[in-house]
């Protein structure tokens, strides 16, 4: 249930929204930064998908192997744990490049967004937050005491970041507080960071170094945490 949801999610919002809006720019530039609904939506859910990984799946699947003690029994057969959390890594990593490619695909099956500009730069954007992503969810993984709990607690967070971080209601048309308060959530970096250089507006540097920030403040958060189990 938790791949279906991170993956099929994504794909039916794109061809919702995407629909919704069309690909026609606002003449005043005042919404979706100056492009079309389905061009600004595209990446977004690219980034999504990423989310997706790191908030629902890679939490359920850690909390569950601690909750029937498979780490335990992992370091008590001399594998390093931090090899078993690399490979959810791995694992979240992939997913999140499936996610992705199915929410391009789709997109331009069905509502014709614009090409990227900088193909490099999205798909830099697009692994430096999923991996970013993947290491928030071995914290949370390791803080929520069960695979129920991580799972609903996932979810809860993921419809959070999806309305205030940019992939749902465009922050332009947000209540102040509320577009404040998306800035903060960890997807508004990676939807700006991928965003950018598909509509050619470059690298966007300072995002990525907030990706990077919040996946440097997970892995310590859940290397502390498991050196104590």
């Amino acid at each position: 249930m938790t791949v279906l949801f991170a993956l099929v999610m994504p794909v039916i919002f794109v061809i919702v929204l995407g629909s919704v809006f069309g690909d026609t720019p606002d003449p005043q530039g005042a919404v979706f930064g100056g492009v079309g609904g389905s061009t600004y939506y595209t990446p977004a859910y690219i980034a999504l998908s990423a989310a997706s990984v790191g908030l629902v799946i890679l939490p359920t699947h850690l909390a569950g192997y601690r909750e029937r003690g498979v780490l335990r029994r992992i370091r008590a057969g001399g594998l390093p744990v931090n090899a078993v959390l690399l490979g959810q890594i791995a694992v979240g990593l992939a997913l999140s490049v499936v996610g992705g490619a199915l929410v391009v695909l789709v997109a331009f099956l069905t509502t014709n967004p614009a090409g990227a500009e900088d193909a490099w730069g999205v798909v830099v954007a697009g692994v430096i937050g999923a991996i970013a992503f993947g290491l928030l969810g071995l914290a949370l993984g390791v803080l929520l005491p069960t695979a129920r709990a991580a799972q609903g607690a996932g979810i809860l967070v993921w419809f959070l970041v999806f309305m205030l971080g940019g992939a749902g209601p465009p922050p332009e048309v947000l209540p102040d507080a509320m577009a404040t308060a998306g800035d903060y959530t960890p997807l508004r970096p990676l939807i700006v960071a991928m965003q950018d250089p598909w509509f050619g507006n470059g690298w966007n540097w300072s995002r990525l170094a907030v990706l990077v920030g919040i996946g440097a403040a997970s892995w310590a958060v859940a290397a502390y945490r498991l050196s104590r189990d």
